[in-house]
């Protein structure tokens, strides 16, 4: 008795234990720790219980003020020298998350933190290195941090070295150790994410917004929102069912919030709704803080939605016969709900069929059939399917061996990881007018590769609303990070390079490489801005021969490939037409042609007679149309008399 350290009997909670065999008899002790030790234990214990007491806030919450109520808690438990407060206060600092933005503040502390082996430090610390945020920019040091960031298991520094082997920046490209690292996320990803195929990601184009305003960017106003709510209050049964799909997933603007969710898909059930009865029947089957899980009640539901031919219910009751959820495994019953499922063109159905075929699961392995099932289970941006297609292409199974379609299909299922909702705080900071925050939030999410990020980083510096890099720096960052976005397939991005090159923005004037990347953005992409660009550059000789009948093709191009450019390319054609013209009068020496012209022969010897009557009669016209237009005006009218007072009507007694 008395072996393992306890507290016990001690009203000071120092720990002690038996030092003899036989305490009963002996009553022998001695304490396990110094005075010391003991209140460093205690104190660490008083600030774990802090933490874990403002996460919970922190996660709970979607109030502002709470948040940095308890950020502000956050700051006084990393004083005490908790590790994991440390690293929230840091990266919030970082970011201007809830707390003020202070680089060297944050980047202070991520050096003590790495001194500790922290993996988030040492990723944070290579992201500083390679954006030059508070230090030097030195993508050795980068490279260093980040590998000791991803040997410590960290998915970020493991997606960015991903990419980086991927895109070959400031490592040989090698797309199997890029592989390595972007399965190693995947795999994570698809354990995280349930059967529902993830969170949605929103990725909104900062350029995009500016230039078609009008454009929808998948977010839902505020008003819109509230306009759904109001229907849905009055029982618009197809706004609870959408409701209830926006607050189940998130996304759009929308907050993820199970019952919300749950209470819109009860009322649309109620109503008869047989999606509703479905998503009730997932929710019921997965299990959440507000659903507790229960197969019964979720067979219930999938039964009812799938008896009344809805795809959902099917692809559920095909689950539950799959895995044995409150039923006897059934694979033929499985597969057959499944099969009904897709053949309505529902994504679970096909997946879970393509899974089927693919383990050989009550089926006959048939991994054309999988991939079959699996490609239109990716077509509907199932998260899964993309793992299982990428899974097949790195290991060749089924198909030939890839590695570069492989990487590309799992860099998209790391995409769809939860830092991804990264870029939708960083598109509030902008919106919000915190520029700073939202550049430097983007910039990590571009060293991670998400192509949208690169752009929007190259977007805000472009425009110099960026106040945390010097006037001399904001081009040349800008244009690596177009660089980025157009190696990644973004046309406007290739545009962006050819104009940099052509203007000499952060790089010298280069109409070659201008040449070369309108080009590129024409032949690739049909791009009707790059065939007007070029067009223009033939027009005037830059960058290559002068060639007006060239430059005529590329202008009808533009005009053909776009509608939008119609009217510069016509007057474009006008003013080459002038051109054209100019040059051809200049060949043909006019001087001479008209030394050689006898007007008395050609129009008869009282040419001029004729064209001053022709002058007069149109000189005539053009006075009578301004006395016409001159008596037309209207008179002005004489100015209203102020009417009478009135006395005002007194209130009624």
């Amino acid at each position: 008795e008395y072996s393992e350290c306890t507290t016990e009997g001690r009203e000071d909670g120092r720990l002690w234990c038996a030092t003899t065999y036989d305490y009963e008899r002996d009553k022998r002790w001695g304490f396990c720790e110094t005075e010391e030790q003991a209140n460093q234990r205690r104190q660490a214990q008083e600030a774990e219980d802090l933490y874990q007491k403002a996460i919970k806030i922190i996660n709970g919450t979607s109030k502002k003020s709470q948040k940095k109520e308890e950020y502000s808690t956050l700051m006084k438990v990393a004083e005490m020298g908790h590790t994991k407060a440390m690293e929230k206060v840091a990266y919030a600092m970082l970011f201007g998350d809830y707390l003020k933005q202070q680089i060297p503040q944050a980047k202070e502390m991520f050096e003590k933190l790495v001194v500790e082996g922290s993996p988030k430090a040492q990723t944070a610390l290579g992201f500083l290195y390679a954006a030059g945020l508070g230090v030097n920019s030195s993508q050795a040091k980068a490279l260093v941090y980040y590998t000791f960031g991803a040997l410590g298991g960290n998915l970020v520094a493991h997606m960015i070295l991903g990419y980086r082997y991927w895109g070959g920046i400031g490592v040989p490209q090698s797309c199997e150790s890029a592989l390595t690292h972007y399965r190693l996320v995947a795999n994570h990803v698809a354990s995280d994410i349930s059967l529902t195929g993830g969170s949605v990601v929103q990725r909104i184009r900062l350029l995009d917004e500016v230039e078609n305003p009008g454009v929808a960017t998948g977010m839902l106003e505020e008003d819109l929102i509230q306009y759904y709510q109001f229907l849905a209050e009055k029982g618009d049964v197809q706004a609870q069912v959408g409701l209830g799909q926006l607050h189940l997933h998130g996304g759009r603007g929308v907050e993820q919030n199970h019952e919300r969710a749950f209470d819109y898909f009860n009322q649309a059930a109620n109503a008869g709704n047989t999606h509703a009865m479905a998503f009730l029947g997932k929710m019921y089957s997965e299990g959440s803080e507000a659903v507790p899980q229960n197969n019964e009640t979720a067979l219930h539901y999938f039964k009812k939605a799938a008896d009344l031919g809805n795809p959902v219910g099917q692809s559920g009751l095909g689950m539950a016969y799959l895995y044995g959820k409150g039923v006897p495994v059934n694979y033929d019953l499985a597969l057959k709900y499944f099969q009904k499922a897709a053949e309505q063109g529902w994504v679970d159905g096909q997946l879970q069929l393509g899974t089927m075929y693919y383990n050989g699961i009550g089926v006959k392995r048939d991994y054309k059939q999988a991939l079959k099932y699996f490609n239109l289970a990716s077509q509907a941006g199932h998260i899964l399917a993309f793992y299982n297609l990428a899974q097949m292409h790195a290991t060749g199974t089924g198909v030939m061996r890839s590695c570069h379609t492989a990487v590309e299909l799992f860099k998209n299922v790391c995409e769809r990881g939860r830092w991804s909702e990264r870029l939708m705080a960083a598109y509030s900071s902008f919106k919000e007018g915190d520029s700073d925050s939202a550049v430097v939030q983007y910039l990590l999410l571009a060293e991670q590769g998400y192509e949208v990020a690169q752009s929007n980083v190259a977007f805000i510096l472009d425009q110099k609303e960026a106040k945390i890099f010097g006037v001399n720096e904001t081009y040349p960052r800008a244009l690596l990070h177009w660089n980025r976005a157009a190696a990644q397939g973004y046309t406007v991005a290739r545009i962006k390079l050819g104009d940099y090159h052509f203007y000499g923005y952060g790089t010298d004037v280069d109409y070659e490489t201008a040449l070369i990347h309108y080009r590129l953005a024409s032949e690739q992409q049909h791009s009707a801005q790059a065939m007007f660009n070029l067009g223009y550059m033939h027009e005037k000789g830059l960058g290559i021969k002068q060639d007006i009948h060239l430059a005529k093709r590329f202008y009808d191009m533009a005009a053909e490939a776009s509608p939008d450019a119609q009217v510069p390319v016509f007057l474009a054609l006008c003013k080459l037409g002038l051109v054209y013209s100019m040059q051809y009068l200049q060949e043909l020496n006019v001087k001479e042609l008209f030394s050689q012209i006898d007007l008395d022969q050609l129009l008869g010897p009282e040419w001029d007679l004729y064209l001053m009557t022709i002058i007069a009669l149109l000189l005539g016209t053009v006075i009578a149309y301004r006395q016409r237009q001159h008596q037309a005006l209207p008179r002005p009218m004489a100015p209203p008399r102020p009417p009478a007072e009135q006395p005002e009507p007194q209130a009624e007694q």
